[in-house]
């Protein structure tokens, strides 16, 4: 099949298209056509190899935990899914090799649920990482619930607006943190808008003044000082970015394939609560082209990789 690949760790110069093994299925696993798959920052940071001290590396790697695609085959232990069916997967497995951008993958039955009916491929593939980082991170970690305030940083980029929308749909207000040029995009998803940066708690509790029941951090460092300033007494804290957030009572949150919070996340979709903004799309052959504007931050959505175009 072809793919990209990494055969060392690098930036986007290490990328290789070309043709690779084809995936084995195990019998607990289904073989996916990849139809679409996400860039997230955790791929190029990966590639670079920044997560070896805790995932070893079995090269030649092909990148990608997040896919859209069609049950092609499915193996001998396998209940639930069928050749044919349309999925979404946040195929993590505890190791870098066998990733999604590629035009097929091996997926174990634990990263998988059905695809959202109303969504496009493209759509449909922005939701498994972005989604339960949210979804497990408002729902787990910081318990959201109705009347809360939410503060939500980096609120416009994949898992922010996933965030956004949650937390309304759990009841709560959400203040979230983007550009100027994004605050009429999060006024859509229902977030009352705030410029990040200096000043940041001033104008958060100015918004707030009894301060937000949540606040949760996809930034870290001065992002996630100025979270714990404007916690309402017994506020929750949790961070995906910056470990330092155990010291100060909160929760470290990395995300987890989870089948029934996936499919929650479909049911979602499809009854008009969870939508996807897909910023730009690039052909599996541009993959590097595609890290490389994901690198360079202020991304609105998700940016997407497009493998089988056909249909």
């Amino acid at each position: 099949m072809k793919a990209i690949s990494y055969r060392r760790y690098g930036g986007p110069e290490v990328l290789e298209f070309g043709e690779v093994r084809d995936p084995k299925v195990g019998p607990d696993s289904v073989l996916v056509r990849v139809k679409a798959a996400a860039v997230n920052p955790v791929d190029w940071k990966a590639q670079a190899g920044y997560l070896d001290p805790v995932l070893d590396a079995v090269f030649p790697v092909i990148p990608g935990w997040d896919v859209a695609g069609v049950v092609e085959q499915t193996g001998p232990a396998v209940t639930g899914f069928q050749e044919g069916d349309e999925v979404i997967g946040y195929v993590r497995e505890d190791f870098l090799s066998r990733g999604t951008c590629a035009e097929y993958v091996a997926a174990p039955l634990r990263t998988l649920a059905r695809k959202p009916r109303n969504l496009t491929f493209e759509q449909a593939a922005g939701i498994p990482l972005a989604g339960l980082t949210a979804y497990q991170s408002l729902v787990g970690a910081l318990r959201v619930g109705e009347g809360d305030t939410v503060l939500v940083h980096a609120a416009a980029g994949g898992v922010g607006s996933m965030a956004v929308q949650l937390a309304r749909h759990l009841g709560a207000r959400v203040i979230g943190t983007a550009g100027e040029h994004n605050h009429d995009y999060l006024r859509t998803l229902g977030a009352e808008p705030t410029v990040y940066g200096e000043g940041l708690a001033e104008r958060v509790r100015a918004l707030a003044p009894d301060g937000v029941q949540a606040a949760f951090d996809l930034v870290g460092g001065d992002a996630l000082t100025a979270s714990t300033e404007v916690l309402a007494p017994g506020g929750r804290l949790a961070s995906i970015a910056d470990p330092a957030v155990l010291g100060l009572g909160g929760a470290y949150v990395f995300v987890r394939p989870d089948p029934d919070d996936l499919q929650d996340l479909t049911d979602l979709a499809e009854r008009g609560a969870l939508g996807v903004e897909v910023s730009a799309t690039y052909p599996l052959e541009q993959t590097a082209e595609a890290q490389q504007r994901n690198a360079e931050g202020h991304t609105r959505g998700k940016i997407v990789i497009t493998v089988d175009r056909s249909n």
